[in-house]
């Protein structure tokens, strides 16, 4: 059988898609299976329920998981009403202009700076000019600043999938504005939101550099009680063993590693269920 030149450059580009998938995936199971086969022996109640130690067979992550808890809930409350409102304006009331699509624009490419970045404007902001220090609500305004471009993308095209359709039948039952937006669009949205606020929550809590800029502890032997207390979290304290040269540090941080990926998968399964659940509406 014949095949055209259009056919041909169609499964060339078919089969290298698939081979660099397969790489990709063959590259990330090596590491899981490298970072397993060096962490799993050093994972006990006692690491995770220990402070960190200079002593490896005493040392813990009590501290970090309680600091990324911190981090992790104060920048939800943070981010996802400011970047879910944000889109709603965005979206339903800002006006068709050109100063509008500028705005989209730029929080697109706000979406792309690099994390370091977040960390010397959180410094300079949070840290100095507003005296927060090195506290938990310093590193949680950081890390919202980090990951609102995300949610606000994601908000806006998930309230722009939805029909209009749906917004005229609203209307035409004599709805007002935020009636139809509170009632119809943020309900047939939320799915598209929820998945922005899980890519969001990723990212925040892999973070290291811009919580290091900012001031986060590499060795904290205390529970964070406060939002104005000092604090560390799982990926500072695993670049901290991962960068000491005794090769017991290094199986510490692999199983700080699996800690944080436990956590995560933990995290998304959760907001994935919500998904589900409160995806009423199909679009």
């Amino acid at each position: 059988m014949k095949i055209s030149p259009r056919q041909f450059t169609s499964l060339v580009f078919k089969i290298l898609c698939s081979a660099i998938t397969l790489f990709a995936l063959l590259v990330l199971c090596i590491l899981i299976l490298h970072i397993l086969e060096q962490g799993w022996q050093w994972l006990s109640l006692n690491f995770v329920s220990n402070f960190p130690s200079r002593l490896p067979h005493k040392a813990g992550i009590k501290s970090a998981i309680y600091g990324t808890i911190w981090i992790l809930t104060l920048t939800a409350l943070i981010s996802i009403p400011l970047g879910v409102c944000s889109a709603i304006y965005l979206e339903e009331y800002a006006p068709k202009k050109k100063w509008v699509s500028w705005i989209h624009l730029n929080i697109s490419n706000l979406a792309g700076v690099p994390s370091i970045v977040y960390g010397l404007l959180g410094l300079a902001m949070f840290a100095r000019y507003l005296k927060m220090g090195q506290s938990v609500l310093t590193g949680a305004m950081t890390i919202s600043l980090l990951v609102l471009p995300i949610i606000i993308i994601s908000a806006s095209k998930a309230i722009r999938a939805v029909p209009d359709s749906i917004r005229e039948a609203a209307f035409a039952m004599g709805a007002r504005r935020w009636q139809v937006i509170l009632g119809q669009v943020l309900p047939a949205s939320i799915p598209g939101i929820l998945t922005g606020v899980i890519l969001s929550n990723s990212r925040a809590i892999g973070e290291s550099a811009p919580l290091l800029i900012v001031g986060a502890l590499s060795y904290v032997a205390f529970v964070p009680e406060s939002i104005s207390d000092p604090f560390t979290t799982l990926p500072v304290q695993i670049f901290n063993w991962a960068s000491r040269p005794q090769e017991e540090f290094h199986g510490l941080a692999g199983a700080g590693i699996i800690v944080l990926l436990a956590i995560l998968f933990l995290m998304n399964i959760v907001a994935m269920i919500f998904r589900q659940k409160l995806g009423k509406y199909k679009l």
